[in-house]
C-alpha cells in the first residue's frame, strides 16, 4: 500500500510499507529557478522496485515545498520533517538517500539523531558544503560514469561528487564510492506524460540501491544488538 502524507512544512511524503521497524528517505533533486516540488522518477522507480524485497523498510519519497539549490534550507527542513514523519510511525533508524541536489540536502541534515547514514545517488556535493554531520556515520555514493551537466540536461559531474566524498573520508567518514559503466543521471526520467522512462542501467541502479539497503539493515541489527547487550 502506498500512501501520501502532508508533512509540518508543507511537503508531501509518498509513503510505502508505513510503520516498518526502519526507514530511507529518498531526497529530490532541483533546480536553479525556484519551482514547486515534484516526484523524483528515478526515486519512485528505486522505490517501486525495492518496496516488496525490503518489507522491513519504509520507504518515504519526498517532493519538496520548493526545489532548487538557491533554497537549501527550505529543502532541508522538509528532509527534516520526512524523519520526524518516520521516527512517530516507529522506524528506530533512518537511512537518507539523495539523488543529485538531494545529496547536499541529505548531507546538510545527516547529523539528525534518527539519521544513520547517507546513500548520495549521483549526488551534487558543494565544495562549500559543510559534512561535519557525517562524523561518526556512512557516506556511500553511487554515480554514473557518463554523468554530465550539459545545456538543458541535468547532471552532475562524478568528478564532484568524488570529491565531496573524499573529503568526508580525510575527516573519518567510512564509506564506498561505486561509479555505474556507462550509466547517466540517475535511474528514470519522467515522461511528458507523467509516467517513468526507464534508462538504460537501471536495473544496476536498482541493484546497487538495494545493496546499500542490505548494509543499512545489517547495521541497524548489529547496532540493536550492542544495545540490548
Amino acid at each position: 500500500m502506498t500512501r501520501i502524507i502532508p508533512l509540518e512544512t508543507g511537503a508531501d511524503a509518498r509513503v510505502r510499507n508505513e510503520g516498518a521497524p526502519l526507514a530511507a528517505v529518498l531526497a529530490n533533486g532541483g533546480t536553479a529557478r525556484p519551482l514547486p516540488g515534484t516526484w523524483s522518477a528515478t526515486s519512485e522507480l528505486l522505490a517501486s522496485e525495492l518496496a516488496p524485497r525490503f518489507g522491513e523498510i519504509e520507504l518515504i519519497e519526498l517532493r519538496y515545498r520548493v526545489k532548487t539549490w538557491n533554497q537549501l534550507e527550505s529543502c532541508m527542513a522538509d528532509v527534516v520533517a520526512a524523519l520526524e514523519l518516520a521516527w512517530r510511525d516507529g522506524a528506530r533508524e533512518c537511512l537518507l538517500v539523495g539523488f543529485s541536489m538531494g545529496g547536499a540536502v541529505s548531507i546538510g541534515v545527516a547529523g539528525h539523531d534518527a539519521a544513520a547514514a547517507v546513500l548520495g545517488l549521483a549526488p551534487w556535493i558543494p565544495d562549500r558544503l559543510p559534512l561535519d554531520g557525517l562524523r561518526g556515520k556512512r557516506l556511500d555514493v553511487i554515480h554514473g560514469a557518463w554523468d554530465r551537466f550539459l545545456p538543458g540536461i541535468p547532471g552532475v559531474s562524478p568528478d564532484n561528487s568524488r570529491r565531496g566524498y573524499e573529503r568526508a573520508r580525510a575527516i573519518g567518514v567510512e564509506g564506498t564510492y561505486t561509479l555505474i559503466p556507462r550509466g547517466l543521471h540517475g535511474a528514470a526520467l519522467r515522461s511528458p506524460f507523467g509516467g517513468i522512462l526507464r534508462l538504460p542501467s537501471w536495473r544496476r541502479w536498482v541493484a546497487l540501491v538495494g545493496e546499500g539497503l542490505e548494509r543499512f539493515q545489517a547495521s541497524a541489527s548489529a547496532a540493536s544488538l550492542r544495545r540490548s547487550s
